[in-house]
């Protein structure tokens, strides 16, 4: 079906404002590289939250999750875990608080904070870069295929997704370069707004539309069953055929061993803190680490809710209104386009517009926030640090213009080899981040980790992220995932025990700025010669409490929206009762012991007269 006019309008009107917007606060955003990369740390916690969510509310992770959705049914829920979701629930306990005392630019950056200024920091800093890089350019691949694949369906002309893709990417460039984080945020709300009032339109008509009974005909037995054993119990066979040859491709078959690996994975991955992209950008955009803390929670409650109103909306339309036109398609038909086709051929006019303006929308935001990303790394830790260390600020934004450049090229030469959304995400999240987390557990935790042992556990990481894909052929990598976790861990800690430890006074800074929990206690001791009153933090019990809590508290705002659209009341309200007690305990527990003045930008601790004083205590109560 032809796009109606009044659509075109629509979709066009918007591309042109939002390209206006960024060439219009591009004043704003090239002052200095803090204004253009973090927008002067001068934005409130809940616009970046909601910047952020608008982020990951991207249209081809959203593609993704509603073939899940559609194809699993209601243990779908627990696949977006991989990321994982929940490491959002870990940055607003702790660790966004800690990451933002360092008071930095980028991740790379903070690596001097934590390995001073040696040789051993400097390959870690360089590794962070690489990592950086690597996983901007990978995220580019996977926003390429999705806008390629979702503008494909819409658009009348008879060319390949790859040239859409190109086409688009090609128009966002235009904002993303002159505006920096003022263009990204500012795009990346009115990109929330518009898919939220689309969300919550769709879902209306979806569910004055489709009954329970309309859907219970059209879904296999344990469709509607959020419990799994070992093997996956979904069988499409006698509704959808196609479907299950589709679903072997993905390696979910055995879903109690891919869950534990989901689950051990996530939770690894959220203790290391947020990788070196968009996320970390926005706790190091935040005015303060208790601001920090509140922008990671502020994720969670705006995204999950209009996000799966949308998912769940779209996925029984398929399911109850396309189910017999797809089944007549056979192998024919790209569950991942399921998005895309169900707005194309149900929606009304106007909303069929404002629906497609808004996915677009997210797609921009997320390409955005990971460009800018990207070129924070190469100017601040690559031009500045190596190459032109005097270089005045408006030199920087002029490299930040072509850095942000370079990135978008080659990361839709990248997007050109890539054939299928799933492939790329699970490759991301499940072996490359495996590459990661080691060391980056242990730089927060392990006192003994040093810049060479980092530098080794990121190195071997990466290499082992690229290579074993190649040697190793498998549609789940998560099976890989353990063998480059060990085999990166390995690296990190032998490196680091064959080698000297890092300085001493490096070390108890940063263990009085930062203040983690873990294996510090000969720091600790080295500490209290200097500063008898210094307090350790020893708040690890109730932050893995919290932690636990705010997992639970996370995972029934999808799944109450789920529950909401396909009219399972009961559960449903079982559902919120359980937000709600999670709520009331997270009030308790975490928000009441943020301190509210808790607004240093640096050391916790001013020496006066030799009687430390402490300023904040986000974490130490």
């Amino acid at each position: 079906m032809a796009l109606h006019t009044i659509d075109i309008i629509i979709i066009i009107g918007y591309i042109l404002a939002i390209t206006g917007v960024g060439i219009f606060i591009s004043h704003r955003g090239s002052k200095n590289m803090e204004s253009y990369f973090q927008a002067g740390k001068s934005l409130p916690w809940y616009v970046l939250g909601t910047s952020n969510a608008a982020t990951m509310f991207d249209i081809t992770g959203t593609m993704w999750l509603v073939y899940l959705l559609f194809a699993y049914g209601l243990k779908s829920a627990w696949i977006p875990w991989i990321w994982p979701t929940f490491n959002q629930i870990f940055g607003m306990v702790y660790l966004s608080i800690w990451l933002r005392r360092s008071n930095v630019v980028t991740g790379a950056e903070w690596i001097r904070t934590r390995f001073g200024s040696g040789t051993g920091a400097k390959l870690s800093h360089i590794s962070v870069v690489i990592f950086a890089l690597v996983s901007v350019i990978g995220f580019m691949s996977y926003a390429f295929e999705g806008i390629g694949k979702f503008a494909a369906i819409f658009f009348p002309w008879d060319i390949s997704p790859k040239v859409y893709a190109l086409i688009f990417m090609s128009v966002t460039t235009i904002y993303v370069v002159t505006g920096g984080m003022f263009s990204v945020v500012l795009c990346e709300i009115i990109q929330y707004v518009i898919t939220t009032i689309a969300s919550i339109i769709i879902a209306g008509i979806a569910m004055y539309k489709i009954s329970p009974e309309m859907l219970n005909a059209v879904v296999p037995a344990g469709w509607k069953n959020l419990s799994f054993g070992l093997k996956l119990d979904i069988d499409w066979s006698h509704l959808m055929p196609s479907l299950n040859n589709q679903m072997e491709g993905d390696g979910f078959s055995l879903f109690g061993i891919v869950f534990g690996l989901i689950l051990f994975k996530g939770i690894l991955a959220s203790m290391a803190g947020p990788c070196p992209n968009y996320d970390m950008q926005r706790v190091l955009s935040t005015k303060n680490p208790r601001e920090a803390s509140l922008m990671s929670w502020c994720v969670s409650v705006v995204q999950f809710i209009p996000r799966y109103l949308l998912i769940t909306s779209i996925t029984i339309i398929a399911l109850v209104f396309y189910s017999h036109e797809m089944l007549a398609e056979g192998k024919n038909i790209d569950f991942e386009q399921l998005l895309p086709l169900i707005i194309n051929r149900f929606l009304p006019i106007g909303i069929t517009g404002l629906m497609i303006a808004g996915l677009l929308a997210a797609f921009m935001s997320t390409f955005n926030g990971t460009v800018n990303a990207g070129a924070a790394y190469v100017v601040n830790d690559i031009y500045k640090a190596f190459i032109n260390p005097n270089a005045s600020s408006k030199k920087c934004v002029y490299i930040g213009y072509i850095c942000t450049i370079s990135i978008i090229v080659v990361g839709i030469a990248f997007g050109f080899m890539i054939e299928k959304i799933g492939s790329v995400t699970l490759w991301i999240v499940g072996i490359l981040y495996a590459g990661y987390l080691a060391p980056n557990v242990l730089k927060w935790h392990w006192w003994r980790l040093n810049g060479y042992g980092f530098f080794a556990g990121m190195t071997t990481g990466v290499v082992a992220a690229l290579v074993f894909p190649l040697i190793w052929k498998t549609n789940q990598p998560l099976y890989i995932f353990p063998f480059i976790l060990i085999i990166s861990a390995i690296a990190s800690v032998v490196v680091s025990l064959m080698t000297e430890p890092e300085d001493s006074e490096v070390l108890k800074k940063f263990y009085t700025t930062i203040r983690p929990w873990g294996f510090w206690k000969p720091i600790y001791k080295k500490v209290i010669i200097d500063e008898p009153l210094f307090k350790r933090n020893t708040d690890f019990k109730r932050d893995m409490a919290n932690v636990a809590v705010g997992i639970i508290w996370q995972f029934t705002l999808s799944l109450m929206t789920i529950y909401f659209v396909i009219k399972e009341f009961k559960s449903m309200f079982i559902t919120a009762a359980v937000t709600i007690a999670t709520s009331i305990f997270l009030y308790f527990n975490w928000y009441k012991k943020l301190e509210k003045n808790d607004n240093l930008e640096g050391s916790q601790w001013v020496s006066q007269n030799k009687q430390p004083q402490l300023q904040g205590q986000a974490i130490e109560k």
